[in-house]
């Protein structure tokens, strides 16, 4: 873990990124150099907010407070905090990382994660950190897909189990064709050329996950104003045997750990930004993590103090709530919209990297648009985005249950693409010394979350494949 680090204590970093820069220049000259005076950077610290908001205020905050459930009303809580500090602690590791400055070509930006860690590095580390990247931002899409189909017959239910009683089966169908009108809204969104032109989206996906967290908050709140005492326990929910325990607390750990870090797309987010684009990032992260943090302790404890023992994985899909059946309807359908962005925020780093690879020369045709009129189609967008949008609803379709595995890989890839990473790249950047103090704090703070995330990995693969958690 720490030979990264020892390399650029010697200066090894900036011998290593001289050569890079130069293959940089040509292989990817489109991209670092002739189109740069081209990209127009006028992004604030709101629209860097509305982005990150929108990729880490997923409808999983619903289910955080089946996590609080677990953990108990000092370890739920203890627990949001904590990886609320850590990821402040890797995003900011990572936004430093933006800027770099050769002595040859001067200030290079790092538009992309992967990028970042080729530069400072170096190429195998590239390769590794890309396979993980991209996998786990195809991952997404795929849950997302399957996350929205879930909202959308949770409508149908509740307005069910309002016409014929909360005892109804209310058995309903449809998923595939959920999942396929997702897929053609996510067609249409995909040919947004880039981070820099969805700002807009990202502004509506962040409002309408606003509107759903108020939504279980509220509707939490009137739960145990109506009850009139406050449900739950210090340990938690209590199980049968200790090993039951040990596992659902590493699931809860799993899900709030999973809950926070948009490092996969913070760079992107960065370049965005008008200067200076560092410590925008950093203000507009600290009062993201701020904001996120707040909903997160909002949802998980005021869900637990409703529920209880009986708490549901999802205050709105899992029917913890059944009434006022039109909000239920209402705050679904938000989240359905919210995913619309955030699908986007996930894919876009994909569509940016194939575009700089293979869309240099693409051809562009005229088109006449129904309702539109005349507009200009690049080629190779049209047909590679439609495409990959495809390939995510179609594994969606014929893998319902990929979002349980991707949460198990999502452990396994947490901790390089995280904190490894962000860290062996900070220390390069800084020429930190072996064994220094400072070297030290931070792989300590390295081996601490590596520990955190294998014990939450062993509780996602138990979830998985085992039933000791049921």
């Amino acid at each position: 873990m720490g030979s990264s680090g020892g390399g650029g204590s010697d200066g090894g970093g900036d011998r290593q990124a001289q050569p890079l820069l130069g293959k940089l220049s040509e292989s990817e000259s489109s991209y670092s150099s002739s189109d740069e005076h081209l990209v127009n950077r006028t992004g604030t610290v709101w629209t860097a907010m509305a982005h990150i908001i929108t990729a880490v205020i997923g409808s999983g905050v619903l289910s955080l407070a089946w996590s609080v459930a677990q953990l108990g009303w000092v370890g739920g809580p203890a627990a949001m905090v904590f990886f609320a500090g850590v990821t402040a602690v890797q995003s900011t590791l990572i936004a430093d990382c933006y800027i770099s400055h050769d002595p040859e070509r001067g200030v290079v930006r790092n538009r992309s994660y992967v990028d970042a860690v080729r530069l400072y590095l170096g190429e195998k580390s590239h390769l590794f950190c890309g396979f993980f990247l991209n996998f786990s931002l195809f991952g997404t899409g795929v849950v997302y897909t399957l996350t929205s189909a879930t909202s959308m017959r949770a409508i149908q239910k509740a307005n069910c189990y309002h016409k014929e009683g909360h005892d109804a089966p209310c058995s309903v169908g449809g998923d595939v064709y959920y999942m396929l009108v997702f897929g053609l809204a996510q067609v249409v969104l995909s040919q947004i050329p880039d981070f820099h032109e969805m700002a807009g989206l990202s502004v509506f996906a962040a409002a309408m996950s606003f509107f759903y967290s108020f939504v279980g908050v509220g509707l939490g709140i009137a739960k145990v104003i109506a009850n009139g005492v406050i449900m739950g326990g210090i340990g938690g929910i209590p199980m049968v045997t200790t090993t039951r325990k040990v596992w659902r607390v590493s699931q809860a750990v799993g899900d709030i750990l999973f809950a926070y870090p948009f490092s996969l797309v913070l760079l992107e987010i960065e370049d965005t930004l008008r200067p200076p684009e560092t410590e925008t990032m950093k203000t507009a992260t600290r009062a993201s993590i701020g904001i996120t943090t707040l909903f997160y302790l909002c949802c998980g404890c005021f869900g637990y103090a409703a529920f209880g023992d009986a708490t549901p994985g999802n205050l709105l899909t899992g029917f913890g709530f059944y009434e006022p059946y039109w909000l239920i309807d209402l705050a679904n359908l938000c989240i359905v919209l919210h995913l619309l962005g955030g699908y986007q925020v996930y894919t876009q780093p994909v569509f940016a990297f194939l575009d700089r690879k293979f869309g240099g020369g693409a051809t562009v045709v005229v088109v006449e648009v129904p309702l539109l009129g005349t507009r200009r189609v690049n080629a190779f967008r049209l047909c590679f985005r439609t495409a990959y949008v495809a390939a995510t609803t179609a594994l969606a379709v014929w893998f319902p249950y990929f979002n349980q595995v991707i949460g198990l890989l999502g452990a396994f890839t947490f901790w390089p693409l995280a904190v490894y990473f962000p860290v062996e790249m900070y220390l390069t950047r800084n020429k930190v010394a072996p064994w220094s103090n400072q070297w030290l704090a931070v792989h300590g703070f390295s081996l601490v979350c590596l520990l955190i995330s294998a014990f939450a990995s062993v509780g996602s693969a138990v979830g998985v494949f085992g039933s000791e958690t049921s």
